[in-house]
């Protein structure tokens, strides 16, 4: 599923699509447009426009717009936000293909790229085009995204900036560092890891950590996210082996628990976390 890494790698692929006129907006589903927004807003505003950047808060990815009319500078221009829900991907200049490439992969979701799937794509003027793709229909595009819906982006926080989120809240640990609207980008799959690596129950209170513990799971936290990145995606963790009934501790060897946190599966070792 999307997480902070796979959208990390969506806008890297979006930038290929820097610089290039738009030349149609294709809305396949009107209800993946989020927010009130409409096939024929989108295309008053992409449709002989280009994008100039593609950056990414948390799980949005946020590409700015420059609408070339001179009515403001880029920077002022609108944001078409893409989320990706569960399954969603995204692909530029894609062709026909069917099947997802290797590092594209997404546990616990098809690899096949359907174009019964296809829920919004853009075609550009020399050609090319951008589509997402989404088997499950949990994504969705929106015009101007709110920022302060979300968090801080969980690549760059700092220790004080991980205190402040996890504040006083007698929430459990892992569902208060998936809460969105506290911190962008973590996922249960990236939740699981940094807890399992730091040592920490994910049941346990998020205020009830202590500086070294708080040291600790921001340092997890930030070295999980840069190697899962670098590794493809966040399906590729150290414990994502053993995530499966019957599955044991890379650690040390104990049975792991599974169960419901923050109504999300999770596993976690009742020997060595905390």
């Amino acid at each position: 599923m999307p997480e902070l890494p796979e959208v990390e790698r969506y806008r890297t692929v979006a930038e290929s699509a820097l610089g290039r006129v738009i030349a149609e907006v294709r809305a396949f589903d009107a209800w993946y447009l989020k927010r009130g927004a409409s096939q024929r807003e989108l295309a008053g505003v992409l449709e002989g426009a280009r994008f100039w950047r593609a950056r990414r808060t948390g799980k949005l990815l946020l590409l700015d717009v420059d609408t070339g009319k001179g009515a403001r500078p880029p920077s002022d221009g609108p944001v078409l936000g893409l989320h990706f829900g569960m399954s969603g991907t995204l692909l530029v200049d894609a062709g026909s293909a069917t099947e997802r490439a290797t590092e594209d992969q997404l546990a616990y979701s098809s690899h096949k790229v359907l174009p019964g799937w296809d829920r919004f794509a853009l075609r550009f003027e020399d050609g090319g085009e951008m589509r997402v793709n989404d088997a499950r229909r949990l994504g969705g595009v929106e015009l101007d995204p709110d920022p302060r819906r979300l968090g801080p982006d969980a690549l760059g926080l700092s220790l004080s900036g991980l205190r402040a989120q996890l504040g006083s809240s007698s929430t459990p640990l892992k569902a208060r560092l998936m809460d969105q609207s506290r911190l962008a980008g973590v996922g249960n799959l990236i939740a699981d890891e940094a807890l399992w690596r730091a040592g920490l129950d994910p049941r346990r209170s998020a205020n009830s950590l202590d500086l070294a513990q708080m040291r600790k799971l921001q340092r997890h936290l930030r070295k999980t996210i840069d190697d899962l990145i670098l590794r493809g995606g966040s399906h590729h963790g150290d414990l994502m082996p053993a995530r499966h009934l019957d599955g044991r501790c890379p650690k040390d060897g104990a049975r792991l628990t599974r169960g419901k946190v923050g109504g999300r599966t999770t596993y976690w070792c009742s020997i060595h976390q905390i």
